[in-house]
């Protein structure tokens, strides 16, 4: 199949990459180089004319930020919500059937939190474009080791040991998760062909990278 991905040098991204290209026709779109073999790189807003003319069968974004990293709220929402709506709508106009996202536990557009919000506002707007199949993933606290620091996601990860013993049952959605399970559950989802919106949280994400 034909594959585009962006978001290929962030904590899930890089470890998806490998295993997509492995079996797949990969292209990577960003904005410096994640080491695939076919890349073509550019600013968050050229990523749609860098699709032009291609052809594609799935997409996948694994793109995200935190407000304090981008350095604004307006920043944020450029990267979380512009850019990955901006590459979703290039994808399906390139013919991609199915669209992959990783959004967040306890996304919802009707949240009072912003940033909640704003990943299940992205979440419907994607699910709206008229993809064959979406699959949204929901990990908790992503579990890794990142290229830039993130003091508050640095705490999570001192405390994830705690966390996953409290976070049980219907509140394992929230627990801490390694971004490498999230990468094989996004490799196995790409091959899927069932048609439909599916949500994917910790306990599936387990469950379909094989632990």
């Amino acid at each position: 199949m034909k594959l585009a991905l962006i978001g290929a040098t962030g904590l899930i991204g890089r470890q998806l990459w490998p295993l997509l290209e492995r079996r797949h026709d990969l292209l990577v779109l960003g904005r410096r180089s994640s080491g695939a073999t076919w890349e073509k790189l550019g600013a968050m807003d050229q990523w749609p004319a860098l699709l032009s003319g291609e052809t594609l069968d799935v997409a996948l974004s694994t793109l995200g930020s935190t407000r304090k990293a981008a350095g604004s709220w307006a920043a944020f929402e450029a990267v979380d919500r512009h850019a990955v709506l901006a590459f979703a709508k290039a994808a399906r106009d390139a013919g991609a059937r199915h669209f992959l996202l990783v959004s967040s536990s306890g996304a919802n557009a009707g949240s009072r939190n912003a940033y909640l919000r704003l990943k299940g506002e992205v979440e419907s707007a994607v699910a709206a474009l008229g993809f064959e199949r979406v699959d949204i993933l929901r990990p908790g606290l992503l579990l890794g080791q990142r290229s830039e620091q993130r003091t508050a996601e640095a705490l999570g990860q001192a405390v994830a040991p705690i966390l996953g013993l409290v976070l049980r049952g219907p509140f394992d959605r929230y627990a801490p998760i390694d971004a490498g399970l999230v990468a094989k559950a996004m490799a196995v989802l790409a091959e899927r062909e069932e048609r439909g919106v599916f949500r994917h949280h910790n306990r599936e994400i387990r469950a379909l990278s094989g632990q």
